[in-house]
């Protein structure tokens, strides 16, 4: 296991040779920086430092004397640097002091002149914790619906696949990135907090912060609302990739709900995606629009990231996928049946169709959701919406794994 790099910053100058002896005895870690003084500013070179020599860990010594500069201190540090963990060493008979250092963001707090024991349980505990989130992120997914044309259903689409993956797969967030949210409104829910507030408080967003801008829906599936005014939401590409590489980290499937934006957010959402589904009706229209959104996304060149799902689906005679495949520059990954009069009142109630399991449309959301998760996981390849594929997908639907079950 590779050595954790620690940081030490303490107001004891004496002490600080001591700690630096107590951080290489646990034979788990090494110090990379020590500092007699804390940081007292978000210019401040420690802060500098400690990125740049890539601590995993600060230490921050607290004096129950001067708690309250301690505590300022790790504030400081968990407001101004990215993936850093902060633990507090104090008099473990001071309990003020305690919750003052767990409230400014330390994750651990231990006795100050402590045993070397102590300090390995919680490098250990922090170790398990970043392999564990590693873990996580190395089977992350991120899946993008985006309208080829205005009203064709991404959102919809969008909503249910979630829903659909939350239920059979499990840990599943839903990202609404449209210019206006409505996912909120399908899903019945009122988000206090949403994308929005996600990236202004992505100096800070950490695990905790992250789920509490969370809107809690049925079946676990957790929603990162879009905005309620339109034009309120332009992150930066830097911002967004920041917040994407946040919830692969603690989400094993993103759903992203472009609809049917059209600009530089819904280009990096697709850079950042495993598999961008175009969502269109089998018309001229729909079909013409969605050649130009491929080529918009793409820059042009030919990528089997973006395909189609054909949304309201109905057997045309004498058109084929491949005739699809040919106006549109993409493959067909899916087909989903037109059940418009049993959808339409979901969507006004609030209802996912999804749950509706005797509905032939959920049934083919199933199935869809199954197709996402092997074809990302290397067992087929993008022809979802094959009759051939369905059938593969259909005996895996037939007993779906959910937690009441």
């Amino acid at each position: 296991m590779p050595a954790v790099a620690v940081a030490i910053l303490t107001e004891d100058s004496p002490h600080l040779s001591v700690l630096q002896g107590r951080v290489e005895s646990t034979a788990m870690a090494h110090t990379v920086f020590s500092h007699a003084g804390f940081p007292t500013g978000p210019t401040d070179p420690i802060l500098r430092q400690i990125q740049d020599l890539h601590a995993e860990i600060v230490l921050v010594d607290v004096d129950s004397r001067q708690a309250d500069r301690a505590s300022a201190a790790i504030e400081l540090l968990r407001s101004t640097t990215h993936d850093v963990a902060v633990f507090a060493l104090g008099e473990m008979h001071e309990p003020l002091v305690i919750v003052a250092a767990m409230r400014a963001g330390a994750s651990e707090f231990l006795e100050r002149n402590g045993s070397t024991t102590a300090l390995i349980e919680a490098f250990t505990r922090f170790s398990a914790q970043k392999h564990k989130r590693r873990n996580v992120a190395g089977r992350a997914r991120v899946f993008s619906f985006l309208n080829a044309k205005a009203g064709s259903g991404a959102t919809t689409l969008a909503v249910n696949t979630a829903i659909t993956l939350q239920r059979q797969h499990g840990n599943t967030v839903l990202v609404d990135c449209a210019t206006l949210g409505h996912t909120a409104l399908h899903l019945n829910v009122r988000p206090q907090f949403g994308l929005l507030d996600a990236v202004q408080n992505l100096h800070r967003l950490d695990a905790s912060l992250l789920e509490s801008l969370m809107t809690p829906c049925a079946d676990g599936l957790h929603l990162l609302a879009g905005p309620q005014i339109p034009g309120q939401f332009q992150p930066t590409p830097a911002e967004l990739a920041r917040l994407f590489d946040l919830l692969v980290t603690y989400y094993r499937y993103v759903v992203v709900d472009c609809s049917s934006r059209l600009d530089a957010i819904s280009r990096i959402v697709s850079d950042l995606s495993n598999r961008v589904l175009l969502v269109a009706q089998a018309d001229v229209v729909a079909l013409w629009s969605a050649n130009r959104i491929q080529a918009f996304l793409t820059d042009g060149a030919s990528s089997d990231k973006v395909q189609l799902l054909v949304n309201r689906y109905k057997k045309i005679p004498g058109f084929t996928d491949e005739d699809a495949q040919k106006a549109t520059n993409c493959k067909v990954f899916w087909k989903v049946p037109n059940q418009y009069q049993a959808i339409a009142p979901a969507i006004d109630r609030g209802q996912p169709f999804a749950i509706q399991e005797h509905l032939e449309v959920s049934r083919s959301l199933r199935m869809l959701a199954d197709a996402l998760v092997a074809a990302e996981g290397g067992v087929r390849d993008g022809s979802g919406g094959s009759d051939s594929g369905r059938e593969k997908a259909g005996r895996r639907v037939l007993k779906p794994l959910r937690a009441n079950e």
